[in-house]
């Protein structure tokens, strides 16, 4: 790509657009849009209104720059930086998994059955989207959220301190108050429970874990196998290694009547249900997504407590 300053904002987007194409890049337009929209400030009425626009050598170049990474599969959110989930921004970098559309499906299910006070645990929680996400829309909950890569955590804690911190500031400003409260989620570094206290009780668990099989992994889309964390992916040989540790250790820190949910791959329902009702859950539900696919399955433990 080389700069004219007599190019407009239109055909410096032909240009990018182009060049995503030559590289196999699928939804290239799209891509090349949302690039230079976040290298101009702009907006997607930009390129309809106001293609003729001038665009600056300094726009130019850091959009030049973007459209290379773009072109060797980088995801185009490691390269912005920043992700929309549940209608909040979530910042995110090679370190966690790009929160997807999908895991929508899990944090609205969790919502059903969330209730104000009440305690969460999310395990494997990488960027933090899921944890953060349930806090934000509700009230008087707290969380916990687990993973075993600290620089997954480090990325949920900004995060957290943004969105959460954000919410409270407004809420204050709106009570006319001032913001006293104390932090409502807390980060634990750890191979799933290892480290959490087994006197520690939660109403709700959630977990998106790695649950793809280790043989898949080279044959997903370059974007994925070879820039997103493995450790994030990799759900061992048959893709259940992750929900038989997590359905059969939630039990120790279910509150009675507690509910467990997880995200799970597509052709995963049956197995993970199975693993569910022999672990002593009730009411197991595989719950589908937008495209009709097994996406979540959840289920109440109620097992009498000492």
């Amino acid at each position: 790509m080389l700069y004219n300053e007599e190019m407009t904002y239109q055909e410096i987007y032909q240009q990018g657009m182009e060049q995503l194409m030559q590289a196999d890049i699928q939804e290239a337009g799209l891509d090349a849009r949302l690039l230079l929209e976040w290298c101009c400030g702009t907006d997607r009425n930009t390129l309809l209104v106001h293609g003729e626009r001038s665009v600056s050598p300094e726009e130019y170049e850091r959009y030049r720059v973007c459209i290379v990474e773009r072109k060797k599969h980088v995801p185009l959110q490691y390269i912005t930086g920043e992700q929309d989930f549940m209608g909040l921004t979530f910042a995110v970098n090679r370190n966690v998994l790009v929160p997807r559309q999908d895991t929508e499906i899990l944090v609205e299910e969790a919502m059903r059955y969330l209730h104000d006070g009440m305690r969460i645990l999310d395990m494997c929680t990488g960027s933090g989207c899921i944890l953060i996400s349930l806090l934000h829309y509700s009230n008087d909950c707290t969380g916990v959220g687990v993973d075993l890569s600290e620089e997954a955590l480090q990325v949920a804690k900004e995060n957290a301190e943004r969105i959460l911190n954000q919410k409270k500031k407004t809420a204050c400003e709106a009570l006319c108050v001032p913001d006293e409260s104390e932090q409502n989620v807390f980060w634990v570094c750890s191979n799933l429970f290892e480290r959490l206290d087994s006197d520690e009780k939660f109403d709700i668990i959630v977990s998106n874990p790695p649950y793809i099989r280790t043989g898949v992994i080279d044959t997903l889309m370059p974007e994925v196998k070879e820039h997103e964390p493995r450790l994030a992916l990799d759900g061992q040989e048959d893709g259940l290694f992750f929900y038989r540790e997590i359905i059969a250790r939630a039990t120790t820190y279910l509150n009675r009547e507690g509910m467990l949910l997880v995200e799970i791959g597509y052709d995963q329902g049956e197995e993970v249900r199975a693993l569910m009702e022999n672990a002593g859950y009730t009411e197991v539900d595989v719950v589908k997504d937008f495209a009709g696919l097994d996406r979540v399955v959840h289920g109440v433990y109620s097992a009498n407590r000492r």
